[in-house]
């Protein structure tokens, strides 16, 4: 029984079989959609900057010389301490300078006193004078009123007119050496200006304000006067000015047009990892033969004393700089001529339409930097344009745009 039934099941099941149509695959009727990255044309602010390295200098730096010879009685500062200017760095011992100085105190006194001589002796020859000469007067007076009776002898008189002359010469001779003594205090007293000066000097003060970067001498160092350029100079010590740092940018000379006073820069200071504002001070003005470059001096603020005098330093000069203009990534740009001084660089992008359809368009560009390009015709800002690879994209094809950000459109 269970042998007939199974029997009429197969025969059931071949005959269903053969009823049914053959079975086909399936097959799409069209082709597929291609996926392309897009990015959208936006305003931004395009700069062409050059990275330069160089290192902080202090902004002033010097070794604090001695004016007189003479042996360190006390030296007060030491490495790294800060100092103000016109402050007592140390003080000098010249037991033969207060010598000097009682000396000319000493000429100062005995000066005045010869002026006092001669000031005596001046009226002295003018009470002389006054004396000689009244009595000239008298016999010359009376000499004339009696004409024609000779009542004094001319001889008298003529001896009388002599002693008033010799009375008056006088006087201009006291007149003379008071006016020599007079001098002669000025030139004491110069003196003792002089080694009242080279006294001071015995005090070696900070020219300006700063930080004590070397000490060369201490108590009781022989120091030599630093006024020429022997080598047995010592200085007492080193300082510098760390409050404002100096970088020197050798600026090449493509670049040199575009410098200029008080212009802003950052500075980047890799070892501390972060960045400074700075400010084109001075620069050069010419070319160095050798490397073809401009020295130009940026002065970076360092109140807080953070940076230290031998870091390197990252300056970002920019060169040219457009505000608030089209852009597109590089990426996405065929170029197609490089443009002259009187027109702008050609080039074409293909953009996705609002119903996603691939169209191609001529643009003019303008500043090219590392990763954006200006567009000055052609596009619109939200404009759609596909960046990367454009391999097989005709114009007019219909695409699925998946828009992607800036950076990813630059890697």
């Amino acid at each position: 029984m269970w042998k007939t039934v199974s029997i009429c099941l197969a025969a059931l099941t071949m005959a269903a079989c053969s009823r049914n149509a053959p079975v086909q695959a399936r097959s799409d009727d069209g082709p597929k959609t291609a996926t392309v990255a897009v990015a959208p044309v936006k305003t931004a602010t395009l700069s062409r900057t050059v990275v330069l390295t160089a290192e902080f200098k202090p902004y002033q730096d010097v070794d604090v010389m001695a004016k007189v010879a003479g042996y360190v009685k006390e030296i007060n500062v030491d490495i790294g301490d800060h100092v103000t200017k016109g402050q007592l760095l140390a003080t000098l011992e010249i037991p033969e300078m207060g010598d000097d100085l009682k000396r000319a105190q000493a000429s100062v006194q005995h000066s005045q006193a010869e002026v006092q001589r001669a000031k005596d002796e001046l009226e002295r020859a003018k009470s002389a004078h006054d004396m000689t000469h009244l009595a000239y007067t008298r016999l010359n007076s009376v000499n004339k009123k009696e004409s024609g009776v000779v009542l004094v002898a001319q001889q008298e008189i003529d001896d009388a007119h002599g002693k008033d002359l010799v009375a008056e010469a006088q006087v201009s001779a006291a007149a003379s050496a008071l006016a020599a003594a007079q001098e002669q205090v000025a030139v004491s007293q110069a003196e003792k200006a002089r080694v009242d000066t080279m006294m001071q000097y015995t005090k070696v003060t900070a020219p300006f304000t700063g930080v004590i970067t070397k000490r060369y001498a201490d108590t009781g160092s022989m120091i030599q006067a630093g006024t020429s350029s022997q080598t047995q100079s010592m200085p007492v010590v080193r300082l510098a000015q760390n409050d404002v740092l100096r970088l020197i940018l050798p600026v090449p000379e493509s670049s040199v047009p575009t410098v200029h006073l008080g212009q802003q820069v950052e500075v980047n200071v890799p070892t501390l990892h972060r960045s400074f504002p700075g400010k084109v001070r001075r620069f050069a003005d010419q070319l160095s033969l050798q490397t073809r470059t401009m020295d130009t001096e940026v002065d970076v603020e360092n109140p807080g004393y953070v940076l230290v005098p031998g870091m390197y330093a990252e300056v970002n000069l920019t060169l040219a700089s457009h505000p608030n203009v089209l852009s597109v990534p590089v990426t996405a740009v065929d170029v197609e001529s490089e443009g002259s001084d009187t027109a702008a660089k050609a080039g074409r992008v293909m953009v996705v339409t609002p119903n996603n359809r691939v169209e191609v368009r001529k643009i003019e560009l303008g500043m090219e930097t590392a990763n954006e390009v200006e567009v000055l015709s052609g596009l619109n800002d939200g404009d759609l344009v596909v960046v990367g690879s454009r391999t097989g994209l005709q114009p007019g094809q219909e695409v699925k745009p998946k828009i992607t950000s800036m950076t990813a459109a630059r890697s």
